[in-house]
Order: structure tokens, then C-alpha cells, then sequence
């Protein structure tokens, strides 16, 4: 995975400092002042660049996403959307196991009041945020793909980016959770055949969508070496 630059100004440095707090410590120490000294500023800092802790929240949503776009971006577009869309699925995986109260925050899970989110939905991030919308677009449009190649009965692509995002998201959430436990390999004994399913589901064959799985996985691994 590219490494992103330095940050160069206060703010960033703030929000890299909370993404690095939710890793090491969780969502308790969210607070300006803990932020403020992760990031070697003060805390007024906290409150001239974001006004207060729900803005700066949102702002570490809208990196979350931002990371998931850039993630995105640099998964090849082949022939094959099934495997482009479950190789999708895979890196936005990798990316709430390294840092899973980052991901609760994005989502609004179980711990959400305790980031004290801002309450107003105009400006909650996500599903709203144009980080979320680049990110999300790089799906919508491999479900395009998925929908023109005539290998699934026709549904609207934004349909099947919804189911797959849903199915995508539940999964994760409870990996998260520790709902597997009792699997050795639950990507390839649960993650990959919900896939297999939601593709037969929709009216693709299902060798051909085993396949395009596997491949994926494949590509995965392989780019993890």
C-alpha cells in the first residue's frame, strides 16, 4: 500500500493524530485535548481549524473514505467486473482490520456517541460526503460494467451497488465483531461464497462467478507479497 505524504498543516496533523488515538486506544480518547498533544499543537488549535470535536469527526470520516477511494483507485479495471467488484470488497477488508474503530466511526456503529457526532444530517459524512461519493463511485460503476456485460439478468446498477455494499459492510461488521472465530479462513469459507451467491443471485452462472472469486483472492494475495 503507498504510503501517504506528510501532512503539511495543523489540520492534517490532527486528523492523521485521531486516526492514530482510534488505533491505539479507541474512541475514548478522542478529546481535544488528547488529539492536541498526539499532534504536537495546542489545543486551540483543535477549535480554530474544526471548530470542535464532532467537526474534526467528520473530517477523520471524510479520510476514511478517502483512503477506500485511493484503495480503489489503484485496483486494476479488467474484463471481468465479479472479481474487479470482490477485490473491492477485500481492500476496503484490509482497510477496517487495520484500523477497526476508524471504520465504526465511518459507519456509525456501536460506539458512535461516544465520538459525539455532529447531530446535524447536513453535515454527517457518511453516505453524504463527496469522500464518501468518490469512493463509492468506483463501485457504481464496476456494477455498470457488471450489468452492461449481460452476465447477470438486468438490475439497475445502483441496485446492485447497494446490495453489494450492504452485504459487503455486514460481513465485515461482523468479522469485526469476532463472529467467526470458529473459522480458520473465513474470507474463503463465508466472504467468498456470500459473493458467489449475490452474483448467481442475480442471475450469473455460478462456475463463472466461483472463478471470478478466486481470482480475485488471488490477485489479493499475490499483491500482499
Amino acid at each position: 500500500m503507498l504510503e501517504e505524504p506528510a501532512p503539511r498543516d495543523p489540520a492534517q496533523l490532527l486528523v492523521q493524530a485521531t486516526v492514530k488515538l482510534l488505533a491505539e486506544q479507541g474512541p475514548s480518547a478522542i478529546k481535544a485535548r488528547t488529539v492536541a498533544a498526539e499532534a504536537g499543537v495546542s489545543t486551540m488549535v483543535v477549535y480554530h481549524h474544526f471548530g470542535g470535536i464532532p467537526e474534526l469527526v467528520g473530517a477523520v470520516i471524510d479520510h476514511g473514505f478517502g483512503e477506500i477511494e485511493r484503495a480503489f483507485a489503484r485496483l486494476p479495471v479488467t474484463a471481468d467486473p465479479v472479481a474487479d467488484l470482490f477485490s473491492m470488497a477485500l481492500a476496503v477488508r484490509e482497510i477496517a482490520r487495520a484500523n477497526p474503530h476508524l471504520y465504526d466511526l465511518m459507519f456509525g456503529l456501536s460506539m458512535r456517541a461516544t465520538y459525539r457526532p455532529a447531530p446535524s444530517k447536513a453535515v454527517r459524512r457518511s453516505g453524504h460526503s463527496e469522500a464518501f461519493k468518490a469512493a463509492y463511485a468506483h463501485m457504481t460503476a464496476a456494477c455498470e460494467r457488471l450489468v452492461a456485460s449481460e452476465e447477470v439478468a438486468f438490475v439497475a446498477p445502483e441496485t446492485v451497488a447497494a446490495g453489494l455494499w450492504s452485504t459487503m459492510h455486514g460481513y465485515i461488521s461482523l468479522e469485526l465483531a469476532d463472529h467467526f472465530v470458529e473459522f480458520d479462513d473465513p474470507v474463503g469459507s463465508i466472504m467468498l461464497p456470500a459473493g458467489v451467491v449475490f452474483a448467481v443471485g442475480l442471475g450469473g452462472d455460478r462456475r463463472r462467478a466461483q472463478a471470478s472469486h478466486v481470482e480475485a483472492m488471488r490477485r489479493h494475495e499475490a499483491s500482499a507479497r
